[in-house]
């Protein structure tokens, strides 16, 4: 199977291309490679479902994030037509009306190759995506960790089973006979052609509601508090955002959910800092340990744990506990492996002194073991700065 292309590089445009540069470079794509203006031509029809899949997951903001953290593999099912499962139908019915009002094309050649868009062409509404915020500490975010949130959102109306309607009935749309489309003659760049678009009277929809529901006024959906449990996969950080689908905003007249967005927010912990599945320990040693050496006990996130300093560490010195760290995570939240604790060793040195403390310090000076060589000197800035 063929390596998918960058989907900015099948656009022709940067990174850091606007909404409307993206949309112009995907016109441009589409005329270029229109089945219309390319009849029989199979390279011009991969070509314009490779552009089409492309613009569905850059013009929207949340998938184009998505990508540009993760690429290809990070995208899962969040493009619109699942990855290989693109067909030209799923084309002219997502973006039939972007083509209509370019003046190009759609409900003739989605004839062709099967009649109509999916489900007799009625539009399936998606309800909206979600966003909520969600602090972590460093020991959840060790092990992953199973929280409940209350978030208000759109849900079915419970008086009308989420269809709108008061008493149950629905009428089929007289105006396109329940399709949800309508066609029209149109004169484009390449001719007289039959063009798609979504029906004026029922919206897409294909049936019509008569006696609306009091509770709901015919849309399906109130907006309602409840409560979501989510589970935060171990070893994620700051600033990732995990989707749960399905639980976002419900859809209008029994439509698809959307889905809820994670954001993760990383608290702040009292004795780690975190380098990205490292984690950071600073330690104050006093000056006996540190010349003696000895063992000395220190918090893990696993516990407390002691580790033996030996006789003459030098301030600067970083020791490593391995497996200490975090969990390493790949984009799918598949753990491979776990960090290291790396442990800052510092030596206080003593501001104030009584008089026997002084006393003893000055009897110290004395000796030579304790006054740095011009070798001690240059291998302790090196240790230090590197």
């Amino acid at each position: 199977m063929a390596e998918k292309r960058d989907y900015y590089e099948v656009l022709g445009v940067g990174k850091t291309a606007t909404a409307d540069e993206i949309k112009k470079a995907y016109r441009k794509m589409a005329v270029k490679y229109h089945p219309d203006k390319n009849p029989g031509d199979k390279a011009a029809e991969e070509k314009f479902k490779e552009a089409a899949e492309a613009y569905e997951v850059l013009s929207d903001p949340q998938k184009r994030q998505r990508y540009d953290q993760f690429g290809h593999a990070g995208m899962g099912g969040a493009s619109g037509f699942g990855g290989g499962g693109m067909n030209m139908e799923d084309i002219f019915s997502q973006f039939g009306d972007l083509f209509s009002e370019w003046g190009m094309g759609g409900g003739g050649f989605s004839s062709f190759f099967g009649g109509g868009s999916r489900g007799g062409g009625q539009r399936v509404r998606r309800g909206s995506d979600l966003r909520v915020r969600v602090r972590v500490t460093l020991e959840e975010i060790a092990t992953g960790v199973d929280k409940k949130i209350k978030v208000k959102k759109l849900v079915n109306c419970s008086h009308c089973n989420g269809s709108g309607s008061a008493d149950g009935n629905v009428e089929t749309c007289p105006t396109c006979k329940g399709t949800g489309r309508v066609v029209s003659a149109q004169r484009g760049i390449f001719g007289m052609m039959q063009v798609q678009s979504e029906c004026p009277n029922c919206h897409g929809e294909g049936k019509i509601i008569k006696n609306k529901c009091t509770h709901c006024h015919g849309e399906g959906v109130v907006r309602e508090e409840e409560i979501i449990e989510i589970h935060i996969p171990a070893g994620v950080a700051g600033g990732m955002q995990i989707p749960v689908q399905g639980k976002g905003n419900a859809a209008p007249h029994g439509g698809v959910n959307g889905d809820l967005l994670v954001l993760i927010e990383e608290e702040e912990h009292k004795d780690f800092l975190r380098d990205g599945s490292d984690l950071v320990y600073n330690l104050l040693l006093d000056m006996p340990t540190a010349i003696l050496g000895g063992q000395v006990q220190i918090p893990t996130l696993q516990g407390e744990a002691k580790i033996t300093i030996t006789p003459g560490t030098q301030p600067g010195k970083v020791l490593r506990m391995r497996g200490k760290g975090l969990p390493m995570i790949d984009q799918y939240a598949r753990q491979y492996g776990t960090g290291d604790m790396l442990i800052n060793v510092g030596v206080y040195i003593p501001e104030h002194l009584n008089k026997d403390e002084k006393k003893m310090i000055e009897q110290l000076q004395k000796s030579e073991n304790v006054r740095p060589g011009s070798s001690d000197k240059k291998n302790f800035f090196k240790n230090l700065f590197g």
